[in-house]
């Protein structure tokens, strides 16, 4: 089965970038009908690497149900401007392993006036059960995609030590030094000439 999503988003792409590596925008994404915890030693993560990640899924944030594995990497080969996330993982056990193939990529690219064009493919495949699982799939991407537009205008903040944090000190660290080689020049203190009073003339 194939389920697409194509978004435009109310965060620049460095922001949106940023989101889809983040646990806590994906349990935002999917609550509340589904949750996840971590099955890994420290728990989530503040920002997903490259690699393997060992999930258990909670239905309505309460039951789990089996485990997953979210396997992340980055597709080469993409067009200027384009940055692509892969999650080539899956279920291991529990509802969700009737998929024995799952490859879900999301790409961000640049729309003018700083918002982001997103587009989401998933490919899965259930075997028989693929006419079965096709509709509460599709309608639950309809809803991931709902979450993604309400919660993207909230990315926006530029976390210390992010990329965009480093470069907008850089940028005010110049202008800084900018203005202190060329200082405004300061006020006159005589201040500006006045005229002298007209004279009176004598009366007649």
């Amino acid at each position: 089965m194939r389920v697409l999503l194509k978004l435009e988003l109310d965060c620049t792409p460095d922001a949106a970038w940023r989101a889809l590596h983040s646990p806590a925008v994906l349990r935002e994404v999917v609550a509340p009908w589904l949750d996840f915890g971590s099955l890994e030693a420290g728990g989530l993560p503040t920002a997903w690497p490259e690699g393997r990640h060992r999930l258990q899924p909670r239905a309505f944030g309460r039951f789990p149900v089996g485990e997953e594995v979210i396997d992340l990497g980055y597709p080469g080969g993409l067009p200027d401007g384009v940055r692509m996330l892969r999650d080539s993982g899956g279920a291991i056990s529990g509802p969700f392993a009737l998929f024995d193939r799952w490859d879900h990529r999301m790409a961000v690219s640049a729309l003018p006036g700083g918002r982001t064009l997103y587009r989401d493919r998933l490919i899965a495949h259930a075997g028989a059960l693929d006419a079965v699982a096709w509709y509460p799939t599709w309608a639950f991407w309809q809803w991931r995609g709902r979450q993604l537009r309400r919660l993207a205008p909230t990315w926006a903040f530029d976390p210390p030590g992010t990329a965009d944090a480093a470069s907008a000190a850089d940028a005010s660290g110049r202008a800084d030094a900018a203005s202190a080689a060329h200082p405004a020049a300061a006020p006159n203190p005589a201040g500006t000439p006045v005229s002298p009073p007209a004279r009176k003339g004598r009366p007649a």
